[in-house]
């Protein structure tokens, strides 16, 4: 051999020759991979979140909307009371409530007789607005602050859930001879889940 011919064999060169590296491409695609699974989980998680968000408030309205009208049956029925159904209607108004109004029901109602009782037989009632004011599921508030609503009536063991509802209405008595009178009612009404079944709970007026 000659000092002028190369040294090694032609498999030494093939050798030398640099490859692709397949490794870094799949490497690359694996992690495009695996963000794309984590948006994937991140959207569907998003999905199930505002889905449960509005079922719970489909939910809520649904409740509410059942508050609203037992506070508006009750005080239909009270506003209108007249001479020749108060009976019947103060029975029906008490086994439709709970708790302490119940308990302490003719007490309760008396003032509310004594204005039906002036407007004589022939009366109509009508229910203007019902509004929830509130909800209280707990009572415990923080020292030096001042409760939103008033102290539920029932404790936790009884009613589930209370909710404070305000009913303005109105009663017309069409007397004989003279100018109808009018009656407006401001209520105040706590309205009890007991059971599964709404009860009134409170009755009060809004001065």
């Amino acid at each position: 051999m000659s000092d002028g011919e190369p040294t090694g064999s032609p498999d030494d060169h093939d050798d030398a020759t640099p490859e692709p590296s397949n490794g870094r491409v799949l490497s690359a695609y694996g992690i495009a991979s695996v963000a794309l699974g984590v948006l994937s989980v991140a959207a569907i998680a998003l999905g199930v979140v505002i889905w449960l968000v509005h079922r719970d408030n489909v939910h809520e309205r649904a409740y509410q909307s059942r508050v609203l009208q037992t506070a508006a049956d009750w005080t239909g029925v009270l506003i209108n009371m007249n001479t020749d159904n108060v009976d019947a209607s103060l029975q029906r108004l008490h086994d439709e409530t709970v708790g302490e109004l119940n308990a302490d029901f003719d007490a309760a109602v008396q003032p509310y007789r004594q204005v039906v009782q002036r407007l004589r037989p022939r009366s109509t009632g009508r229910i203007e607005a019902v509004a929830i004011e509130s909800v209280h599921h707990e009572l415990d508030t923080q020292p030096g602050a001042r409760p939103s609503a008033p102290p539920d009536p029932l404790p936790r063991s009884v009613a589930s859930r209370t909710d404070t509802v305000l009913v303005v209405a109105t009663s017309v008595a069409e007397n004989t001879g003279g100018k109808p009178q009018t009656v407006h009612w401001n209520l105040r009404l706590d309205v009890s889940d007991v059971d599964g079944k709404l009860l009134i709970s409170r009755l009060g007026s809004i001065r």
